[in-house]
């Protein structure tokens, strides 16, 4: 069976204690029917978190470790136990997925007051505060200092119970500008704190210039080192200037399409939905504008070929179908990566997964409809479907009669794959309506959010982080908040206490 990075073990229980013994993701993922045989439930990761939202598990991803209620599948925990035994009782097994997701929130309401583990905090508790409910020694911590810590914090030269202006005032200066601010700075500063109106401004004004310095916006600056993980540069096959032995694309227009979405008053969704393609003007100071693509077509250059209205941002430029899609007529690599890259959900840890009904249809005869693999590839391959008309290394174009080239090597019926796809169990025609989709959702809000919160902040979001997390991503989506504008969302996430507290 190949299946690319995705390829799974012969047996679902061997996939399953994999997938357990490395501590990866879908809560209730696999539950034992009463012939001991292993049935896959996807769907109640994201059930969890629906029902669950400010739970510290779902702070960053809409989906829920399977470790919250099993050891190792379908072998269940002590708190995977007792919703189990309030779930759906005296009905047969196995249940439907449907029947299943319907009696999910009465079995977890029924055990929130329980306490799994015996340490005394109940088992909402747990969930809520980001601590294991099957595990006694693991229990919610939060930070808080008592109302005499508090008083005396604040009188003192750094507030370490709250936020600090003056604090938040030096990280944004190194963290943006890539300097400590000078002493004279730091005391003028510190002269406007009695109004909290004019501090606010002091340092909306300092990561408004900061968030225009090569620092931030530079080669190999801040910026282009948050892109790394998404483009995923390669110098030896890197074609334009300082091209490797192999030129083929030039992954330089990636790092210029991905900071000039994130800067000045444009909508980050670009990202999966643009149709720019930038240039870099000048790098002091750091200026980008859409290139006109006249004589940048060629293989040198590296420009982008595939036609304004089927581009979808960072998932068509020439350099992501080259080191992603390269010959391969079901391209799941370039769809799994960017189901990662830009929604934060790893199919290889069977993250974010909605089986669609009829698949995997398996057009290109590489096993993927076998058991131990349809677990997975019920999810990846509509997801896939709108990646095969888009060519990879060499062409990098869109071409609707693309598969016909791949009969001899991977049979009659590759062909027949369509178009459309489905994603988030939405279906969708082409990878236009894929790229909306996936640019409206949460988990795209929540990646953008969790990647410079991270960068900002040091740390990924914890428990004590949840409540302004959330409000984070959730004000990126909002009209009038952020209205997706990173650079108004990092005026906001200066603010916050994960950010300005000592």
């Amino acid at each position: 069976m190949t299946t690319g990075r995705l390829g799974g073990p012969s047996g679902l229980k061997a996939w399953a204690a994999v997938i357990a013994a490395a501590g990866l993701s879908v809560v209730a993922a696999v539950l034992a029917s009463p012939g001991g045989e292993a049935v896959a439930r996807p769907p109640a990761s994201m059930e969890f978190c629906k029902i669950y939202p400010t739970a510290h598990v779902c702070a960053a991803s809409p989906f829920v470790n399977c470790t919250t209620c099993h050891t190792v599948p379908p072998a269940r925990n002590l708190f995977g136990e007792q919703v189990s035994a309030n779930l759906a009782p005296g009905v047969a097994r196995p249940l439907s997925d449907a029947d299943y997701v319907a009696a999910l929130p009465a079995a977890l309401k029924a055990v929130e007051a329980l306490d799994a583990d015996g340490d005394g905090v109940s088992n909402l508790d747990e969930l809520i505060g980001g601590s294991q409910p099957e595990v006694a020694t693991s229990r919610p911590t939060f930070a808080r200092c008592t109302p005499g810590q508090a008083r005396t914090a604040a009188g003192g030269r750094w507030n370490t119970c709250g936020y600090d202006p003056a604090h938040a005032y030096r990280k944004v200066t190194l963290d943006v500008c890539g300097r400590s601010p000078t002493r004279a700075e730091t005391e003028a500063f510190r002269q406007l704190l009695p109004s909290e109106s004019a501090w606010r401004g002091a340092l909306a004004d300092r990561l408004d210039q900061c968030l225009r310095t090569p620092y931030w916006l530079g080669v190999n600056g801040v910026l282009w080192n948050l892109a790394n993980a998404k483009i995923s540069p390669v110098d030896s096959i890197k074609a334009g200037p300082r091209s490797g032995s192999i030129p083929l694309a030039d992954y330089e227009w990636d790092y210029n399409l991905f900071a000039w979405l994130n800067t000045g008053d444009r909508d980050v969704r670009g990202l999966l939905t643009g149709q720019d393609f930038v240039r870099r003007v000048s790098d002091s100071p750091p200026t980008f504008e859409p290139a006109p693509e006249e004589g940048m077509r060629g293989l040198r250059q590296a420009g982008q070929t595939v036609p304004r209205d089927k581009r979808a941002g960072m998932i068509t430029t020439r350099w992501f179908t080259t080191v992603n899609t390269m010959f391969t007529p079901i391209p799941r690599t370039t769809a799994a990566a960017a189901y990662r890259q830009y929604l934060g959900l790893d199919l290889a840890r069977m993250q974010g997964l909605h089986p669609a009904v009829s698949e995997p249809a398996d057009y290109d005869s590489k096993g993927v409809a076998a058991p131990a693999c349809a677990v997975c590839h019920s999810t990846l391959d509509p997801l896939t479907y709108p990646f095969t008309r888009y060519d990879g290394i060499i062409r990098n174009n869109y071409n609707p009669n693309r598969l016909k080239n791949f009969v001899r090597t991977d049979g009659a019926r590759v062909v027949e794959a369509p178009e459309a796809g489905e994603i988030f169990g939405q279906k969708v025609a082409n990878l236009m309506e894929w790229s909306q989709v996936a640019a409206n959702s949460d988990a795209f809000a929540q990646k953008v959010v969790w990647d410079y919160w991270k960068l900002m902040v040091g740390r990924e979001p914890g428990p004590a982080d949840q409540t302004e997390f959330t409000l984070m991503w959730k004000g990126l989506k909002a009209q009038d908040k952020f209205n997706y504008r990173t650079e108004r969302m990092l005026h906001a996430l200066v603010l916050t206490e994960a950010y300005g507290r000592p």
